[in-house]
């Protein structure tokens, strides 16, 4: 087999591979697939769109920079080519390969302006939770619903049933709402930390002393899963972000059980304390 021959039989392994990648994401999730994982929200339907858009793109500008190469060891091997030219310059050329790439970039930048702005927050929020990163689990808060707090820890691998995830289980879930628009404000007691759940396109940094603020519209009910994406400690791997995403009307009946159930966030540090410290006999 000669290189042209080698060269067009990698063309068409290539072609073929992203033909079973389109072909992967039409028939639904399978093992070692390519592609992002099944969106949850409204963010992450968009942030898909755009990575399939750049996906094309990439594509396309690979195949036409290898048909060139090929066209080029072709057209001027020394063989065919016994005497090279000597021409320098040309300016068409150097026009159109310095514009195209400028207009390429120009029609990527138009819908990845507009994904930024679409992410970055909402207007007019139908209800508000905080995340704070601790070492190392995190800590939500329900303001719009008698301020309750909660920590989340990660399950340990012995106390696993049937089903759940290794690494990614937590005690107490983030439940919300599907089809509400959901402010989120994160933040961290002690050190940097990142907010990461991909399944709904979010991942933002908590940082001490500071709110960062994001939001999410869930789109369908499940079980979403994250971890902390930014390395805080020997516990950085086990802090993970488990939310349970149900309907409106579960979601209130939920708050009525959470308010008896967790300590109210805006009681002061000291009353919690001794309310949780044993009582002596």
């Amino acid at each position: 087999m000669n290189k042209l021959q080698r060269m067009g039989a990698f063309l068409f392994a290539t072609l073929t591979g992203v033909g079973v990648t389109f072909s992967a994401w039409a028939a639904g999730p399978r093992d070692w697939q390519m592609g992002l994982r099944e969106p949850a929200s409204t963010t992450m339907e968009r942030i898909d769109d755009f990575h399939n858009l750049l996906l094309i793109t990439i594509t396309l500008i690979t195949v036409f920079v290898l048909v060139l190469l090929l066209y080029v060891m072709y057209r001027f091997s020394e063989k065919r080519n016994p005497t090279p030219s000597k021409t320098t310059h040309n300016t068409v050329l150097e026009v159109l390969w310095t514009a195209v790439p400028v207009i390429i970039l120009v029609v990527i930048a138009i819908p990845s302006f507009k994904l930024l702005y679409f992410a970055d927050r909402v207007e007019e929020a139908d209800m508000t939770i905080k995340a704070i990163g601790r070492q190392w689990y995190w800590s939500y808060e329900y303001p719009d619903y008698g301020n309750f707090t909660f920590d989340a820890t990660m399950v340990d691998e012995e106390d696993l049933e049937d089903g759940q995830k290794r690494l990614l289980e937590t005690d107490n879930y983030v439940v919300l709402p599907v089809d509400t628009k959901i402010r989120i404000l994160i933040t961290a007691s002690d050190v940097l930390h990142s907010f990461s759940l991909p399944a709904m396109g979010i991942k933002l940094d908590a940082v001490p002393g500071r709110l960062n603020e994001t939001w999410v519209e869930i789109t369908r009910e499940g079980t979403f899963y994250g971890q902390c994406s930014e390395i805080c400690g020997t516990g950085h791997s086990y802090m993970p972000i488990a939310v349970k995403a149900v309907s409106k009307e579960a979601f209130a009946e939920w708050v009525e059980g959470a308010k008896e159930e967790f300590a109210r966030a805006d009681q002061p540090a000291k009353e919690r304390r001794l309310a949780q410290a044993p009582q002596a006999q």
